[in-house]
């Protein structure tokens, strides 16, 4: 994809992906699929019979991955009580939006021609994307960008720590699918908003 996301004639946004970067987009969106879908929901004790009825037995502590840490932070650091509380009413319902949002992304490529095996490497992918579906991909790339970057320690202003990387360290080859992922939603997003 050399020029990134352009304007959709009527909203939205375009883009030419090659075969092997709508697949990695594909696989990056289905590993973060089953993350998000692989640490079962710790059930509180003593559940008040009005929660059991209105069934909200959502995670009341931070979960164990720190990508999943990162994706759902505490809502309140200095408040635990609070805290638990709102992750209980909250985490499953935002764990279910992101993965939605992964699914959607498959979808669409799929729905543009992904088929399920990559043989043919001269292969492209137009995936055309309404205002609605930008805004779902911007929020499905920034989690996977999000992931990339808690696995890969990435930190603010760190860029000369990449950069000087030999080229044999396998960090080089996620940081670079890190910053495609930027260069992507930064892409969409001037699409979307006629930049």
């Amino acid at each position: 994809m050399f020029e990134g996301f352009q304007p959709r004639r009527g909203g939205g946004a375009i883009a030419t992906l090659s075969a092997m970067e709508a697949d990695l987009l594909r696989s990056l969106a289905a590993q973060m699929v089953e993350l998000l879908r692989s640490e079962a929901a710790v059930q509180p004790t003593g559940v008040d019979p009005l929660e059991n009825l209105l069934d909200f037995d959502g995670p009341t502590t931070v979960p164990d991955d720190p990508v999943l840490a990162r994706l759902f932070p505490s809502a309140y650091r200095d408040d635990e009580e609070s805290a638990s509380d709102f992750r209980r009413f909250t985490e499953t319902q935002l764990r279910d939006g992101k993965a939605t949002r992964a699914l959607g992304l498959i979808e669409a490529l799929e729905e543009a021609g992904l088929p399920p095996q990559v043989g043919d490497e001269q292969l492209v992918i137009d995936v055309e994307l309404d205002a609605p579906e930008a805004v779902e991909w911007m929020k499905a790339i920034t989690d996977l960008r999000l992931a990339l970057g808690v696995r890969l320690g990435v930190e603010q202003d760190d860029e000369d720590f990449w950069d000087a990387l030999p080229e044999d360290d396998p960090r080089v080859q996620v940081h670079d699918i890190y910053d495609w992922l930027a260069f992507l939603q930064e892409t969409l997003v001037r699409a979307v908003s006629g930049g």
